[in-house]
């Protein structure tokens, strides 16, 4: 078979269909560069969001010394994870989201806030509850030195010692005055005198 002779200047019917289909393909928009490359997320996608930011946020909330700030924030994404099962737009998952840790912040920040104070007055009651209080000599505590000697506040025994001038003897009645470590700092009790009342 012979090819077919086209004269010069004439295009023939293969040609010409092979142009037309070019034309029909459109050329790559090479004027918006990297945003065409970029993966658009729909608002179902957004669900997985949502639960990494609600695990990480919670595992802050562990790390963190404010208690339930961080927690806060991790309801607020739980609550726009489930806005996310339901098929909402991004635009209200985020609405969610903030209506949620604003919520979340008024209710639990100031019990965290509670908690924390508690915490708080607990332990320093615990350094120095003793102070003020009347313990017995149980074996004598020499004076003004560093030795000690053993004393009973309530139920327990303490090591105490005292910047009296001369030793207390057992069977004394002391005032704790402070904590120094494990050691009661204690001075001896005046006798309380009772006068007569005269009638």
């Amino acid at each position: 078979m012979e090819a077919e002779r086209v004269p010069a200047g004439r295009v023939s019917r293969r040609a010409a269909s092979d142009a037309m289909e070019a034309e029909r393909v459109p050329a790559p928009d090479v004027s918006s560069g990297a945003a065409s490359d970029a993966v658009e997320m729909d608002a179902g996608d957004w669900l997985w969001v949502w639960i990494g930011a609600a695990i990480g946020l919670a595992f802050l909330e562990l790390v963190t010394p404010f208690l339930f700030f961080m927690i806060s924030f991790a309801v607020g994404a739980g609550v726009a994870a489930m806005a996310a099962v339901l098929d909402a737009s991004v635009a209200l998952q985020w609405g969610v989201f903030l209506a949620g840790s604003a919520a979340a912040l008024l209710l639990l920040v100031p019990i965290g806030r509670r908690l924390a104070t508690a915490e708080s007055d607990e332990a320093h009651e615990g350094a120095t509850r003793q102070i003020g209080r009347v313990a017995v000599v149980l074996e004598e505590i020499p004076g003004s030195g560093r030795d000690t000697g053993l004393v009973r506040l309530e139920r327990q025994q303490w090591r105490a010692e005292t910047d009296a001038d001369g030793p207390i003897s057992p069977g004394a009645q002391v005032e704790v005055i402070s904590v120094r470590g494990t050691r009661l700092v204690v001075a001896p009790v005046a006798p309380v005198r009772h006068e007569p009342i005269d009638r």
